[in-house]
């Protein structure tokens, strides 16, 4: 990521907000098209689907295409001692955007759909069963996330990353918010996608929860990251030094 910071929080506050945007607006779209429950998430999780693996390969380049707090929060632990790695100035103005971005891409949605712009959900999700799925999605995520990074295969993160997505909203209970800034922006919509703000707290902990274990579990699928100076793998499989 070399472009300037504000290019980069433009495009994760862009980014974050389109996700969100993609997933109230085509809840609002399923909701009214259909009254069975299953074909309303089921056209909610592949609009999803395919709107994020855009998202991820179109904005990326710019960004890193995190649009989430809790991915933000593990890159910069994760490079916390490298001179090139997320600062944690950075990390904040990062999160800062992508909430704005979440609560405007809400807004956004609701407006496309002649819905109250701003409007608090009344769908309760405060039962531990859910904030277990938040745990495991985030987890997940995680996982992929920096794995794909630490086994060079980085181009693939617009379909993988995508897919799981897509995978997690019908294999964990909660269907797969994993996100504290979605989480965020889809409480100001009281529509299929909404989340009552007193069931916000307790989700974003959840994920919080789930990138901690994820990042755990990278170091004990992969080991810690090679220290400067010994050699590393890179993209194209041969092997060279690290740069000291």
């Amino acid at each position: 990521m070399t472009a300037p910071l504000c290019r980069r929080l433009a495009a994760e506050a862009v980014g974050t907000g389109l996700l969100v945007a993609i997933v109230v607006g085509s809840g609002i779209q399923a909701a009214e098209l259909s009254r069975d429950v299953g074909v309303q998430l089921l056209a909610n999780s592949l609009a999803t689907v395919f709107g994020l693996a855009v998202l991820i390969a179109l904005l990326g380049p710019v960004s890193g295409a995190h649009f989430n707090p809790a991915v933000t929060l593990a890159a910069w632990f994760t490079a916390r001692r490298k001179a090139d790695g997320l600062t944690l100035r950075d990390a904040a103005v990062y999160m800062s955007a992508q909430i704005a971005g979440a609560v405007g891409g809400a807004v956004l949605a609701d407006a496309m759909f002649a819905k109250p712009l701003i409007k608090w959900s009344v769908t309760d999700r405060s039962t531990s069963n859910l904030w277990l799925g938040e745990v495991v999605a985030t987890a997940g995520l995680v996982l992929l996330v920096f794995g794909l990074e630490r086994v060079g295969r980085t181009s693939l993160a617009p379909a993988v990353v995508a897919s799981y997505i897509g995978a997690a909203y019908w294999f964990t209970s909660s269907t797969s918010f994993a996100n504290p800034a979605v989480t965020i922006g889809r409480a100001f919509t009281d529509t299929f996608a909404g989340i009552a703000p007193a069931s916000v707290p307790p989700f974003v902990a959840a994920q919080l929860a789930g990138a901690l274990l994820g990042l755990g579990a990278v170091i004990g699928v992969y080991g810690r990251p090679t220290p400067s100076g010994e050699e590393v793998v890179v993209a194209h499989g041969e092997r060279e030094p690290a740069s000291s």
